[in-house]
């Protein structure tokens, strides 16, 4: 049997650890090519060696250090600002795993499917921001997009073998991040690292944030619409506090298909290198014995606006979805710092996306002049 090359973008964060650990559990399946990652070159130094790939990125500063304590024969170590789009299109890589974070992501995402690999994208913002761009070039250079994001993967696979056609909405859900049960009046009283406690997932500090407001759902639903080709109007947001349910889809004639699993993170990310296949995973299943309840409600608008702003976005499209995460980064990365308080952060976005004036049909560099103003207007806002 012929091993699945894999490369893995952003391969010591959450997601590239828990994607080697799925390889690592079938070491006879698949084969490590390229890892990237940015500052933490130590974890990178043990994942080679215990990986062999023959390219590696990293920051500057890990270069040297890799390349004293990596045998440079079999690995070439390479710059990643530099380099990732070559090592995310290597014509020995048959898929390509984005875990990095942020609209970085973009670029090395366009290479892939460009070179028409399989990709397996964690990482939300290349769609959010070029999703329109991103889906016509994995069309036009026939790569597939399976993604590993547990609502959009859930959703793919509750679409497999199914008459896209017959879809009448899709039910993204959302366990309601660490605010749910919060008075909304006691938002700016709480520390960040309450706020970074998030009840059901295990992620990146921006991400938990994106949670909290309820921003990242409405950044799903972007992503959503490209992925599967809807409307925006198609898709349901629904708080689902239990986070059994990963989503749901209904067809039009009332048939409602869901995908249930437990909250780990290794079953979508599984599902992508397998697919169409489906192996034993060796985790546990959902004991429906043990579950008190399933319960479901309509997400607070006036309590998370960011989720309205990003679906306002989501309709209007254009540059407005690259605006919105470019400003939404920055606001969050002041919050964490202190700069702002927490109801700062939806205060500067919507502030950004009221002043943008909206290029309907972008180019690339439209996309990405669009991200770079808004991220000086946020700026503007939050240190003057």
């Amino acid at each position: 049997m012929t091993r699945k090359r894999i490369v893995i973008l952003g391969s010591t964060g959450s997601i590239g650890i828990n994607t080697l650990k799925v390889i690592e559990r079938f070491p006879q399946q698949f084969q490590v090519v390229g890892l990237t990652a940015c500052n933490n070159y130590r974890l990178l130094e043990q994942q080679i060696h215990r990986f062999a790939p023959s390219h590696v990125a990293v920051a500057k500063q890990g270069m040297d250090y890799l390349r004293r304590h990596v045998n440079g024969r079999k690995t070439k170590i390479s710059d990643v600002s530099a380099d990732i789009e070559e090592i995310a299109s290597l014509t020995s890589a048959d898929m390509v795993v984005i875990a990095m974070q942020g609209s970085a992501a973009l670029k090395p995402f366009l290479s892939a499917v460009r070179a028409g690999k399989t990709v397996a994208p964690a990482n939300k913002e290349a769609l959010v921001v070029a999703g329109n761009i991103l889906m016509k070039e994995a069309e036009r250079h026939k790569a597939r997009i399976i993604p590993i994001d547990s609502e959009q993967s859930a959703i793919f696979q509750c679409l497999e073998g199914q008459d896209r056609r017959r879809l009448k909405r899709i039910c993204l859900t959302a366990s309601g991040g660490a605010l749910l049960n919060v008075p909304e009046s006691r938002f700016d009283q709480l520390a960040v690292h309450e706020i970074l406690r998030h009840p059901r997932w295990k992620m990146g500090k921006r991400i938990t944030v994106d949670s909290a407001t309820l921003m990242n759902k409405g950044f799903e639903v972007i992503e959503a619409q490209h992925l599967f080709r809807c409307r925006v109007e198609d898709i349901e947001v629904v708080i689902h506090p239990e986070a059994i349910i990963h989503s749901m889809v209904e067809f039009q004639d009332g048939s409602i298909i869901a995908q249930m699993g437990i909250t780990d993170m290794r079953l979508p990310i599984q599902y992508a290198l397998t697919y169409p296949e489906r192996w034993k995973s060796g985790l546990k299943g959902i004991d429906f014995f043990k579950l008190k309840r399933l319960s479901f409600e309509k997400p607070d608008l006036e309590k998370f606006p960011s989720l309205a702003l990003a679906i306002y976005a989501a309709r209007n499209g254009g540059t407005l979805p690259s605006v919105l995460n470019a400003a939404d980064e920055t606001a969050v990365d002041a919050f964490l710092g202190g700069n702002i308080p927490f109801t700062g952060i939806y205060k500067v976005v919507e502030k950004v996306a009221r002043k943008h004036t909206i290029v309907r049909s972008p180019s690339l560099k439209d996309v990405l002049e669009a991200d770079q103003w808004a991220r000086e207007e946020a700026r503007g806002f939050i240190y003057h």
